[in-house]
């Protein structure tokens, strides 16, 4: 792929994984991030870019939503199940529900179609801040207002304290452990019996009414269809 760099690209250059079906967007992205200093890798579908995954690591993907085949939302909910990759959709699609379903499956950022290549290049770099801060050991996680902290267990809201039961203070760490990345019901699961995956339901409902604004409509911690749930901070 050609490269408009002058200087060769620094050891140390985010890897980042296009995968977009028209060639000629692909092409103008691939020489465009290569210019400002990110090492990139073409996918013409979500095949392509599977096959690239098992061989390399990327720091970032950066993918269509509509393509020919398995689709670039589906290939998103897949990769947030199996590995921790950030993932920018380029999309078309404008309707609330698209965006939404991307946000639900675990995607970083959205970017319309058309874009400008500069507010592009700033959402890809704040992702990518974002990653390196969050792989960083944590004290607390925030949630809007509340603020959990993870050796203590301990939730207050403006500073306020909230009481946590034994299994509510469980599912936190474990979620502060995979934040942005869907956890499956199973895993939720504790030994005894008060931990079956329909109880899980009950439990996740209850700590909703703790660190949501509004419990019926999940901002943070959001269920995955099918999947389990997952848990967005600030």
């Amino acid at each position: 792929m050609a490269q408009d760099r002058a200087e060769p690209l620094a050891d140390n250059a985010p890897h980042i994984l296009v995968v977009d079906d028209d060639q000629k967007i692909r092409g103008l992205l691939g020489r465009f991030l290569s210019s400002n200093g990110f090492r990139v890798t073409e996918a013409a579908d979500a095949a392509a870019a599977r096959a690239f995954m098992r061989g390399l690591a990327f720091d970032l993907v950066l993918l269509d939503v509509m393509m020919p085949g398995e689709s670039g939302l589906s290939l998103a909910r897949d990769l947030k199940l199996t590995r921790p990759v950030p993932i920018c959709m380029l999309t078309a699609l404008a309707e609330a529900q698209d965006r939404i379903s991307g946000l639900e499956a675990g995607v970083d950022d959205y970017v319309s179609k058309p874009f400008d290549p500069r507010e592009l290049l700033l959402r890809l770099r704040n992702i990518l801040r974002r990653g390196q801060m969050q792989s960083a050991p944590r004290d607390e996680i925030r949630m809007g207002g509340c603020v959990f902290s993870i050796a203590r267990g301990e939730l207050k809201r403006d500073d306020e304290a909230i009481k946590l039961t034994e299994r509510e203070r469980d599912l936190l760490r474990l979620f502060s452990q995979r934040i942005g990345v869907a956890v499956p019901r199973h895993e939720l699961s504790s030994d005894d019996s008060t931990g079956s995956e329909r109880a899980i339901d009950v439990q996740i409902n209850r700590l909703r009414r703790k660190i949501e604004a509004d419990p019926s409509n999940p901002v943070y911690l959001q269920t995955v269809r099918g999947k389990g749930y997952i848990l967005y901070t600030d």
